[in-house]
């Protein structure tokens, strides 16, 4: 597991970013992120993987400090795709991009050859192999990025605002893609403002304001609280906003999914419908 215990971070400008944050991320979880902007969101994630240590406090992988390990050591359980895609692609070809860690951390070539051919036909950038990296869209390199790191099969998959810069369709893919990724055991944890998105995944989610942590439960009970929203400045999705709204009709307030929320509809005029005609 990764845990934080009684976790502060100050920046060297004084700023404290993170105030007695505790946590606990089980393998095999799949957990939102959220807050507003400077709620010390990327500032958490980035001690999971080491690139951040704690000032106060203790962070452990599967049981071990961050402050003993080196970053490297740590990258090869805790994979971090950075909001920013550019503050981590270097390289002059996606492939070379997405094939670098494989041979930093020793994999032999036949075996860096075919991980590296799997993850850009799972990402969908194949066509992109021979390009450059800084030649894309910004949701194209996000999508390398991405690549570079699911690559070396983390244990842990770190996502910074991953649906920035992705339409529709490609927001739909990553959606499938990340459940199936952790219905297969690998811990998944995203750092969004996307309450759209999160409300389609239904993971569990932390609820980040002023460097604290303000709530850790099922995303159904965060996303359709309008107290909890409005303390982490976020706006209620679509859905849960219209069933807010219909409680007066005995409509339950936590709806999220599309397809309950259907249901609901359909049921009530069938009863209503039935009713009319007695």
């Amino acid at each position: 597991m990764i845990q934080l215990t009684d976790v502060f971070y100050r920046y060297p400008n004084g700023f404290e970013a993170l105030r007695s944050v505790s946590l606990r991320i089980e393998r095999g979880e799949f957990v939102a992120v959220m807050g507003e902007n400077g709620a010390g969101k990327t500032t958490m994630v980035k001690l999971f993987n080491g690139l951040l240590k704690p000032t106060l406090g203790t962070v452990t992988v599967d049981g071990a400090r961050t402050t003993e390990l080196s970053v490297a050591q740590l990258s090869r359980k805790v994979g971090l795709v950075f909001q920013n895609p550019d503050h981590q692609l270097f390289s002059e070809t996606v492939q070379e991009e997405v094939s670098f860690a494989l041979r930093n951390l020793g994999f032999d070539e036949t075996t860096a050859q075919k991980r590296t051919a799997w993850a850009l036909s799972l990402l969908d950038i194949e066509r992109y192999a021979k390009t450059s990296p800084f030649a894309l869209s910004g949701g194209e390199r996000k999508r390398v990025a991405l690549a570079s790191v699911l690559v070396f099969d983390p244990d842990y998959l770190i996502l910074d605002e991953p649906t920035i810069g992705q339409d529709y369709a490609q927001k739909e893919r990553l959606r499938q893609f990340v459940v199936q990724l952790n219905q297969q055991g690998k811990a998944v944890v995203i750092v969004t403002h996307d309450v759209e998105f999160v409300a389609q995944c239904r993971p569990r989610v932390v609820l980040m304001s002023h460097g604290r942590i303000i709530a850790d439960q099922r995303a159904e009970e965060v996303l359709a609280s309008e107290e909890l929203i409005s303390q982490a400045s976020l706006v209620m999705p679509q859905i849960a906003r219209l069933f807010s709204l219909l409680t007066d009709l005995d409509f339950p307030r936590n709806v999220l999914d599309e397809y309950e929320a259907k249901q609901l509809i359909l049921d009530f005029r069938r009863r209503h419908g039935h009713a009319s005609a007695a």
